[in-house]
């Protein structure tokens, strides 16, 4: 029997991975680690089948706990989703030419770079990939750069940390000021001119450089968008599944642009948000180096890269066909706080009396 660790299972992602992985693979062992002892994903009956509360991955002890963890429990596979963890198994493959177990991430160096946005706007600089960015930090706030280089409104958000962490449309210099005063916990920043179209998302699969397969969504509205500042929050509460080559060709030509710049491969799962410009121009605003919170509902309607992952820790390579995959039929999603997600086969059911 074949046992795979999924590490943060407190949070969504992790756990619709592992409830991917009970439906598809039901003789598969899972073993569920997090550093927080209060997790949701120890507690959900039937989500894992074994469970542990792990050191931070920058604890001292954490690499003595996962060794030991997968010699004791024969650990086969493991899927990492929380991002400082990603990089601290880059660093620990740097340094042991492999990993404790099978894994698939990306190289540490293009995990890096786009796990911070300030540093992947500056690979990004002066193409059209990305909005007009500028990194900030509280000590050097670049009052004048700001109101002459992006003008306002514009967009304001924390550099690291994935969804929604201190976004803000500032209006003016006073709202952007006032921004510093709240968020003076949050060193560094980026702000970047302000997007007024379609939020959209893309997931991809890459093998050694190459592209597997790659789909799409929009995300129209947010869950408890109300009580968010700026609107727009880590969840979407509605989306439409798109089928659109357009969005996967250009997250394919940005993540070729920068694996050419850091002179390494594209491979692993890597998540795209990009919003239109007034346009309707494709913007870069994010790239998580994992798979992203609709993993688990794209898997129910195709688009299964979770059970790909497990085939290609197999030794198996996945036959994608076509790298844009198409749905079959224009499905939409309703997600919210403690449900499990919706989905529809399309929209007109809304349009009902």
């Amino acid at each position: 029997m074949d046992a795979i660790l999924i590490s943060g299972i407190g949070g969504p992602t992790p756990r619709s991975i592992a409830k991917v992985i009970k439906q598809k693979y039901p003789e598969m062992r899972i073993v569920g680690i997090d550093s927080n002892p209060k997790a949701i994903g120890f507690y959900m009956s039937g989500l894992v089948d074994e469970y542990h509360v792990s050191p931070k991955a920058s604890d001292e002890n954490y690499w003595y706990f996962i060794e030991n963890l997968v010699r004791e429990n024969r650990i086969d596979y493991a899927f990492i989703q929380p991002e400082k963890e990603i990089i601290a198994w880059g660093d620990y493959y740097m340094k042991n030419g492999k990993y404790p177990c099978h894994t698939f991430l990306p190289p540490k160096s293009l995990a890096l770079t786009l796990m911070d946005k300030a540093l992947m706007a500056d690979i990004l600089q002066g193409t059209s990939f990305i909005p007009k960015t500028i990194k900030i930090t509280q000590h050097n706030p670049r009052y004048e750069e700001v109101e002459k280089e992006i003008g306002f409104p514009c967009w304001i958000r924390a550099t690291q940390g994935s969804g929604g962490l201190g976004s803000l449309k500032l209006e003016d210099l006073n709202s952007y000021k006032s921004w510093l005063l709240i968020h003076s916990d949050i060193e560094a920043f980026t702000v970047s001119e302000f997007l007024v179209g379609r939020h959209l998302a893309n997931q991809m699969l890459y093998y050694n450089d190459v592209l597997l397969k790659g789909a799409s969504l929009e995300c129209v509205e947010y869950v408890m968008a109300n009580v968010a500042p700026s609107k727009v929050t880590g969840n979407t509460s509605f989306g439409r599944f798109l089928n659109d080559e357009r969005i996967l060709a250009f997250c394919d030509d940005c993540i070729r642009y920068v694996c050419n710049k850091l002179q390494t491969k594209a491979h692993g799962v890597l998540s795209f948000d990009l919003k239109e410009d007034v346009a309707g121009n494709l913007k870069v605003t994010e790239v998580n180096i994992r798979h992203m919170a609709y993993t688990g509902i794209m898997a129910e309607v195709g688009f299964d890269l979770i059970s790909d992952t497990i085939e290609i820790l197999r030794g198996h390579m996945v036959n994608s066909g076509a790298p844009c995959f198409k749905y079959d039929k224009p499905y939409v999603f309703l997600r919210d706080v403690d449900v499990e997600p919706i989905i529809l086969e399309s929209e007109a059911v809304f349009n009902k009396d």
